[in-house]
């Protein structure tokens, strides 16, 4: 179980390296770059930095490389931003998360027909523009009902 500390320094970590990478890393390689999530091991000397990278692989390889490259100069900028004992450590990690949901969205769109895009649990309006699903016993009984 993470505990609320490691939550909070998980977000501040998050926090510094997403600003700085954002307004001060100046490595050409380290473009496109989303912070999905940080994990600060329990004694806080460590820090995995989870990154979603837009491009191909050669792309996110040289961007992965950059950011390993600026280690330290973040970690620097997290002692400054952050007050703790220690600072953490660094270490990047690619995260296919947010790129597989884009391929799997774009693969549902090409599958699907235009115009076919709600679930099969969703009830469909009939020809008269209510829904074709019978309504719930209460709601249909008009002595139940008021026209007040």
């Amino acid at each position: 179980m993470t505990s609320r500390r490691l939550l909070k320094m998980g977000e501040a970590v998050r926090k510094a390296v997403g600003s700085a990478i954002y307004q001060e890393v100046q490595d050409p390689r380290v473009r496109n770059v989303t912070i999905t999530k940080v994990e600060v091991a329990p004694d806080m000397r460590t820090a995995k930095v989870h990154v979603s990278i837009m491009g191909d692989e050669q792309q996110e390889q040289r961007c992965l490389q950059g950011l390993k490259n600026a280690a330290g100069f973040l970690q620097s900028k997290i002692a400054r931003q952050v007050e703790t004992r220690y600072t953490p450590r660094l270490e990047f990690v690619l995260d296919k998360g947010i790129k597989n949901s884009l391929e799997v969205a774009k693969i549902l769109r090409e599958v699907l027909p235009q115009g076919e895009t709600s679930s099969e649990n969703d009830p469909e309006p009939s020809e008269e523009g209510t829904l074709s699903e019978e309504p719930s016993s209460d709601l249909s009984d008009p002595e139940t009902t008021s026209d007040d």
